[in-house]
């Protein structure tokens, strides 16, 4: 570490110390559902209507090389609770509850004296139950779109204490609700069409339905402000907006490509954060609960394997992470996949490549994927449109981030990489042998057809978890960082 880092260290620090001698900083974390980065208004969509959240970032910080650590709804919200790779939590796959030894940030903020609570989506298992002095999960109270008790909530607190709220709306996860609170869209003109997807008329329609729930949750966060600023909090409330994976279509969700893993990461925080900033800095998600607890003044503690960049907030230009690292484990489909990634350089592994990865059951048999089946029996479909129904897949995959920014091209067998490649793969291998990654024989098997949705006979069945065989839910090691 250079003497100019230490030097930036002691004085935020100092900066942190005077800010809680005026008292505790609140917290509140929203984790959006099924929401892709460039699906915000602030991320340069200038269709989809979301100003609350671009007030937000206007006002605060934004982040724009944030990935989680997988492209699937509970393990990525495991991982950024423990601040743990969804191999070494214990609950890698799917709708796995987290095992009862685990630490949790919330718990921890908790025992030194915050008021913590959760509204909203709730499936990382009942050992998080300790986490939260109030968990509100009861979907009719909660809305459609999980927003209904925010404000209640927060009137409602002890006002004695300070406060973490973790606001788990189900907005914008498939089903679509039929109506929705805030803007509306027109699929004529309101509407961006991914690469990845057929500009057709079912999939505009799927989109506009996705829109609205993200303009919905904006549409809460708006009130959301209101409310702190009616109780004269907002000055020294931190707020921040993410999202666990990308959007609920083909070639995004369960993806380790940017389209699943790089995910809207905004940050407003008046008393410490100054406003209109951009970082480019590379953050991992099990960054963030390190990040918080630093805030309030909490040692995160060896299980974390993570790193606090709160230093970013004062300083954006400042470089973090050389390497972000995700998986992708059974998600209705049987799985194994691992990336490592560098501002420069995307590498990925599959240890599965005879198997497709179009998306889990809701993104594969949304209108978008018929759109986009229709298409490819006509010969209609672009490489990247295609990519969802390609199998097998390649063993390895090399993208060159710059040259190619939508990860179109896999350059493996391109002998220009061969130095960059090779160092990739010792960085992901030392990461798999640090954090006790495993690849079993019997993973989790495809629970449903991935040509129909139809149920399969292994449905309800388990395999092996990566990890277990190497008890990788006791490893701390955090890996190349």
């Amino acid at each position: 570490m250079t003497r100019r880092y230490w030097i930036g260290i002691l004085i935020l620090l100092a900066t942190f110390a005077d800010l809680r001698a005026a008292g505790p900083v609140n917290i509140i974390f929203i984790i959006g559902d099924d929401i892709s980065w460039d699906d915000i208004g602030a991320y340069g969509n200038g269709k989809v209507k979301t100003p609350n959240l671009n007030a937000l970032a206007r006002r605060g910080i934004k982040f724009t090389n944030m990935f989680l650590t997988t492209s699937s709804c509970s393990p990525s919200r495991t991982s950024i609770l423990t601040g743990r790779y969804p191999h070494n939590t214990g609950a890698a796959e799917l709708h796995t509850p987290l095992p009862a030894h685990m630490k949790f940030f919330p718990e921890l903020l908790k025992q030194k004296g915050y008021y913590t609570a959760l509204a909203g989506k709730w499936h990382e298992g009942p050992a998080t139950k300790r986490a939260y002095d109030t968990l509100l999960v009861n979907q009719t109270k909660n809305g459609e779109g999980g927003e209904e008790q925010w404000i209640s909530l927060l009137k409602s607190r002890p006002r004695e204490k300070p406060f973490f709220l973790w606001l788990a709306p189900y907005d914008a996860h498939r089903p679509w609700s039929p109506a929705t609170n805030g803007p509306r869209h027109d699929p004529a003109l309101d509407i961006t069409v991914p690469p990845t997807l057929a500009d057709t008329r079912e999939t505009r329609e799927d989109l506009v339905a996705y829109y609205n729930e993200i303009a919905r949750l904006d549409h809460y966060v708006g009130l959301l402000e209101k409310e702190l600023a009616a109780q004269d909090l907002s000055e020294n409330t931190l707020i921040v907006f993410t999202a666990d994976n990308g959007r609920p279509f083909p070639g995004s969700k369960t993806r380790l490509t940017d389209a699943g893993i790089k995910a809207p990461f905004l940050v407003k925080w008046p008393a410490g954060i100054g406003a209109g900033q951009t970082c480019q800095s590379l953050v991992s998600a099990v960054d963030i609960a390190p990040t918080l607890l630093a805030v309030a003044g909490i040692e995160a503690g060896p299980t974390f394997q993570g790193r606090s960049f709160a230093s970013l907030f004062r300083d954006p230009a400042r470089e973090f992470r050389k390497y972000v690292f995700a998986e992708h484990n059974w998600h209705d489909y049987e799985a194994y996949e691992r990336a490592v990634r560098t501002i420069d350089f995307l590498y990925v592994i599959n240890k599965r490549p005879q198997l497709d990865n179009g998306g889990p059951i809701d993104a594969n048999q949304s209108p978008s994927a018929g759109a986009l089946k229709s298409a490819r029996k006509n010969g209609k479909l672009t490489p990247l449109q295609e990519d969802a129904f390609r199998k097998p897949r390649p063993s390895e995959e090399f993208f060159d981030n710059f040259k190619d920014p939508s990860q179109i091209v896999n350059v493996i067998e391109n002998k220009t990489y061969d130095g960059q490649i090779e160092s990739m793969r010792k960085v992901l291998a030392g990461w798999q042998a640090d954090t006790g990654d495993t690849t079993p024989e019997n993973l989790t098997p495809d629970w449903y057809s991935r040509e129909t949705g139809e149920p399969l006979p292994a449905k309800g069945k388990r395999g092996e978890m990566p990890g277990a065989s190497k008890h990788a839910d006791r490893i701390n090691a955090k890996g190349p960082f």
